[in-house]
């Protein structure tokens, strides 16, 4: 509980304006005044049922917020050097009497230092503590289904109940009258901004609730970060029905997009300036080649290779966590970028023999190989073992910036719709989900496309007669010295071309799986 003192000095933030009884024992410097003296009796607004004084605020001088703020900021900066360090807030919230965890002042200082000195100035601070609050007021809206103003313990224990978190009606009590000043066994906004105004942004379950499972786009690529699950979800089982509905949904949409998919390796592989492949020349050269079957040539393995690649970096993902100490189910952005990219670098490397094969299958001609087991043993015979690893830096090089980027990107936009648009709810749609998922995994190609290409064809180089056998740098300076820098982004048209439907039908299949495994719509 925050003691009353504390309380009415945070509430003054960014509340209407209060009577300068109300912020007794600090004066407008920031400093201690005279010891409290009791308020006088408010008057109610029945419109929404906060305290009301006759009297205009001393302190705050009207609606003047920036001088509330600093007033604030001047308590908290007990040093004086013009700037908030954890130590500071230890201190100065402990003078008004709010107790918060070591764990939690570190992420406050973490959210809100951007210039990452340790510290947060008046400018860091007042924008961490105005977005803190426009997404607690996205929470509490979430919260109150009656649209009364008021939270109450069903509403509470419903809230809990969609974040599949059981709990008894005693607990639930209990968390109510931890943030519930007046006894009314109900919170209005007023208890619940002054209670989380401290509290870092991590802790805010809601937003993260409606935009946690977004990465079930399948845009043909292996690489993406991992999907993050909570404890109950784990627990109950939800986590694996979320997993096999997304490597279903990856099937159908790898299945359906296959032709543009092999028609990106042709052109990684044989497009040059003397021999320049056009979209329309390639689809026709494959079916003269080996008819219309022939366009879905290596999509058997590149379906197959989706559920142990997911179950891998599923388990390195939640391995890698621990290890780097966080037990938070919600990681923050470089923690998730460090453990995803782990993540997929381990569980690419238990691929990668499937990976070689697919790009061989691909670019097989008719009657060359009689199926995937088949072609492995051809490589096995001719090249050796290594011929399964060929490519493997460049591939394993691609991850950081297609993980880095797309992380960036989609945490980007996640929060300037958030600022921008997200008044009455923080749940974004179905197409604003879409749309940043796609964005961002389009970009994150884009930055890795030339690694890619390079591994391509390291993997095809000994399918190709009389072909040089080059190192990953030897074949990059080859690329730029004979096509030019537009050499290292062949097929990048039937590669953009299959996002849109590969999202499309990925996200349909995986809404009618969900459905059938019994996973609750988020």
């Amino acid at each position: 509980m925050i003691p009353q003192q504390g309380t009415r000095v945070l509430a003054g933030v960014f509340c209407q304006c209060r009577s300068a009884e109300t912020h007794a024992g600090v004066d407008p410097g920031g400093g201690c005044g005279p010891p409290p003296v009791s308020p006088q009796p408010a008057s109610q607004d029945s419109r929404s049922g906060s305290e009301v004084l006759d009297q205009p605020c001393d302190l705050c001088g009207g609606p003047d917020q920036e001088h509330r703020l600093k007033v604030l900021f001047q308590i908290l900066d007990v040093n004086g050097d013009g700037g908030i360090c954890v130590n500071d807030l230890t201190i100065g919230l402990k003078k008004l009497g709010v107790h918060r965890t070591e764990h939690d002042l570190r992420k406050i200082v973490k959210a809100g230092d951007k210039d990452l000195d340790g510290q947060l100035d008046f400018e860091e601070f007042v924008h961490y503590l105005r977005d803190h609050e426009k997404k607690l007021r996205l929470v509490f809206k979430s919260l109150d289904k009656k649209n009364d103003g008021r939270i109450d313990l069903q509403e509470i224990m419903q809230f809990l109940r969609d974040l599949k978190i059981n709990i008894s009606e005693e607990q639930a009590e209990e968390i109510l009258r931890s943030m519930d000043k007046n006894g009314t066994m109900t919170i209005d906004w007023d208890e619940w901004r002054d209670y989380h105004l401290l509290h870092p942004a991590g802790n805010i379950p809601e937003i993260i609730l409606h935009w946690k499972h977004s990465t079930i786009l399948d845009v043909g690529e292996s690489i993406i970060v991992p999907d993050e699950f909570t404890a109950e979800e784990k627990k109950t089982g939800m986590w694996w029905r979320h997993l096999v509905a997304g490597g279903g949904a990856g099937a159908v949409s790898r299945t359906c997009t296959a032709p543009l998919d092999r028609l990106k390796v042709l052109m990684q592989v044989h497009a040059s300036k003397s021999n320049s492949m056009r979209i329309a020349g390639g689809f026709l050269q494959m079916i003269r080649e080996g008819g219309v079957r022939s366009l879905w040539r290596g999509n058997g393995i590149n379906v197959i290779k989706i559920a142990p690649e997911s179950a891998i970096k599923f388990m390195a993902y939640e391995q890698i966590k621990r290890l780097i100490g966080s037990n938070q189910e919600t990681l923050g952005m470089t923690e998730r970028f460090v453990s995803g990219s782990l993540a997929g670098a381990i569980a690419q490397s238990s691929i990668y023999p499937m990976e070689v094969l697919k790009t061989r299958l691909a670019l097989r001609k008719t009657g060359q190989y009689s199926g995937i087991v088949d072609c492995a043993k051809h490589m096995l015979q001719k090249e050796g073992m290594a011929a399964f690893y060929k490519g493997y830096v460049p591939n394993m090089l691609g991850i950081i910036p297609y993980a880095g980027i797309d992380l960036a990107i989609y945490e980007t936009l996640k929060n300037s719709w958030l600022q921008r648009f997200a008044t009455d709810s923080a749940d974004p749609g179905v197409f604003v989900l879409l749309a940043c998922g796609t964005t961002s995994s389009t970009c994150g190609q884009l930055a890795s496309y030339p690694l890619a290409l390079v591994r391509t064809r390291m993997q095809a180089q000994a399918s190709l007669e009389g072909g040089p056998q080059m190192t990953m740098t030897g074949l990059f300076r080859h690329i730029v010295r004979t096509e030019g820098a537009l050499g290292l982004y062949r097929g990048l048209a039937p590669n953009f071309m299959k996002v849109i439907p590969s999202v499309s039908i990925s996200y349909v299949v995986y809404e009618h799986l969900k459905i059938t495994l019994g996973v609750q719509s988020r």
